[in-house]
């Protein structure tokens, strides 16, 4: 068994069922549920109060997609042993340069937030997922999204300024994630065939992946 505590800390418009196909028996982990965001408050603002929450010293960061920018952000507030990114990117390089650009023009007012907020079939196809299963959970999810917290979280990946990476970091990538896709990430770990939901996709792999990397 494990004796690090884990905190997990789940993507943009996902809550922590995007994890609950994977078996964490034997670890204790504990999520960071996201947080109503203050009127245009940082990122660095926002792990500063996220941080709050953990309550042991040097703990473990497992991240998925924003949840890994955050984990990033929050290490550089309170020590921790190890951070583990999901689909996710770990500096501002790894972040698509169409992004930064529509980060830059603020088109993301415009065009984005509407959009993530509806399950289509385009959605379904950035996501990666192709079972009935896996749509519904993700036009539940979406629909359970908070839009104001949404809104924000889109800006500040658009927005995302860093260049530190720490020394204790494993990034686990899916070789078809269509939204932070791989050609742009220096991987630690590559999952064959996933895409950004992989965590629901290739459960089991990504599972088997962190209990050897974690117990």
């Amino acid at each position: 068994m494990s004796n690090s505590h884990i905190y997990i800390l789940s993507g943009l418009g996902v809550d922590r069922r995007v994890f609950s196909k994977i078996n964490f028996e034997g670890i204790n982990i504990e999520y960071l549920d996201w947080m109503s965001p203050l009127p245009s408050e940082s990122m660095v603002s926002y792990a500063q109060r996220l941080s709050l929450k953990i309550t042991v010293k040097n703990p473990i960061l497992i991240g998925l997609s924003f949840g890994g920018m955050m984990a990033m952000e929050i290490a550089k507030i309170i020590k921790v042993k190890k951070i583990i990114l999901l689909a996710s990117a770990k500096c501002t390089k790894e972040i698509p340069v169409l992004y930064r650009i529509i980060g830059a023009l603020k088109l993301n007012n415009i065009i984005l937030n509407n959009f993530l907020k509806k399950h289509t079939m385009v959605m379904n196809y950035f996501f990666g997922i192709t079972y009935e299963e896996d749509k519904l959970m993700l036009k539940q999810i979406l629909r359970d999204t908070d839009p104001q917290f949404l809104a924000w979280a889109v800006d500040k990946i658009l927005n995302w300024k860093n260049k530190i990476i720490s020394a204790d970091l494993i990034h686990i990538h899916g070789s078809k994630d269509r939204i932070i896709p791989i050609n742009n990430i220096n991987t630690s770990y590559v999952i064959d065939h996933a895409g950004h939901f992989m965590t629901i996709t290739h459960a089991k792999e990504v599972e088997l992946l962190l209990r050897k990397l974690l117990i």
